[in-house]
């Protein structure tokens, strides 16, 4: 697993999966303590935070289907939304593998009968599995993974 140090960083991994896969992508930055969505409390023009650093987020969309945003946050965090099922708290570092699972087909829904439940499950690095909650119901695309 490559090390992302910076948001940027991640963009730009992000981006050359966007290519690899043949998928458009959108990307708006928010710099600035007064423009990232975590620092409410920043204050009109306050840009740094307290220790002086200038923390970075940045919202990128995917195209094509699944339905891919990504949500990087200064926090060596991110959230990304997949057909309307939203997993938070992925690792930075994990983003481009949790990605490349949507697109290469190793993400899958498993579907609890009692009690009734869908989870989105995509593998990471190191024999790990993000699970998520499916509140939204089921998509065509995620529908055509359960397993």
């Amino acid at each position: 697993m490559d090390h992302l140090p910076t948001t940027e960083a991640a963009v730009d991994a992000l981006r050359a999966i966007a290519d690899e896969y043949a998928r458009e992508i959108e990307v708006t930055h928010d710099i600035g303590a007064d423009q990232t969505s975590r620092r409410t409390t920043a204050g009109v023009g306050v840009t740094t935070d307290a220790d002086g650093s200038l923390p970075h987020e940045a919202h990128v969309e995917l195209g094509g289907l699944p339905v891919v945003s990504v949500r990087l946050y200064p926090e060596d965090d991110a959230l990304i939304t997949v057909d309307g099922v939203e997993c938070p708290d992925v690792d930075r570092d994990d983003v481009p593998a949790f990605v490349r699972a949507l697109y290469d087909g190793g993400a899958w829904v498993r579907t609890r009968r009692f009690p009734p439940g869908d989870f989105l499950m995509v593998p990471l690095p190191g024999d790990r599995v993000h699970k998520e909650f499916v509140l939204v119901g089921l998509t065509p695309w995620l529908a055509a993974r359960v397993r």
